[in-house]
């Protein structure tokens, strides 16, 4: 549409976070595998709206993003630049987690997640607590989304599908859910083998799968997780 890079970030956070903020409307008062097939049912939704909406091109996706001018001042077109770009929105993202999870509204999270129970018998609507941490979630993926779709400077039908759903379900299961550097390390490890085994005849979904069963089989808390409870268990007193 011509938009500038930094408004189309903007325009994608925002959208990101509206869908959220309705998708959670719907899914957060259901737990367990309820809240699961709701989300997938929704995220489908959004398939199929994706593949039949006109301007999304359907299967063909949207090509030539262009990266554009950032801010008027930093042309995207140039690799060192877009990298220190995607550097620069990594580090605020990671930065913005970090300030939730350390902040009272994530010490509130923290509680719902151990016990909801008791956290409503506290007096905390969780309910609100939840949408609130879903519509951030949404918003950050979107943002996420939308510098993909710079860099690959392509949009495919491929990014809304929920096998891409999954990956980052397994990402954050391999790295350690919970914890603050676990997704990172599990996206970076699933991210190189992908890069890795395309150059090779192996089925690459097989050989992941297999490594993610022998993650979970050897660290159960993922690798993060678990490095974080041995360290625990080792400065416990004798």
């Amino acid at each position: 549409w011509g938009w500038a890079p930094e408004f189309g970030l903007l325009a994608a956070t925002a959208v990101a976070g509206l869908m959220g903020l309705v998708f959670g409307l719907l899914a957060i008062r259901r737990q367990g595998i309820y809240f699961a097939m709701i989300t997938l049912a929704l995220s489908q939704m959004v398939f199929f709206l994706a593949l039949q909406l006109p301007f999304t091109h359907g299967e063909d996706g949207i090509q030539g993003v262009p990266r554009g001018t950032l801010f008027g001042l930093f042309d995207l077109s140039q690799p060192l630049t877009m990298y220190y770009t995607v550097l620069a929105i990594f580090v605020a993202g990671f930065a913005l987690i970090w300030r939730t999870v350390h902040s009272p509204f994530g010490q509130v999270l923290k509680a719902i997640r151990e016990n909801e129970p008791r956290a409503v018998s506290l007096g905390y609507r969780t309910d609100r607590y939840k949408l609130v941490a879903f519509v951030l979630s949404a918003s950050l993926a979107g943002l996420a989304g939308g510098t993909k779709a710079l860099v690959f400077q392509l949009a495919s039908l491929t990014d809304v599908t929920w096998q891409m759903s999954g990956e980052v379900v397994l990402m954050t299961l391999l790295g350690g859910m919970g914890t603050l550097f676990g997704p990172v390390v599990g996206a970076g490890l699933v991210v190189t083998l992908e890069s890795y085994l395309a150059s090779t005849s192996l089925p690459v979904p097989v050989v992941i799968g297999c490594i993610f069963v022998v993650c979970v089989l050897v660290f159960r808390r993922g690798i993060v997780g678990e490095i974080v409870a041995r360290n625990g268990r080792g400065r416990k007193p004798s």
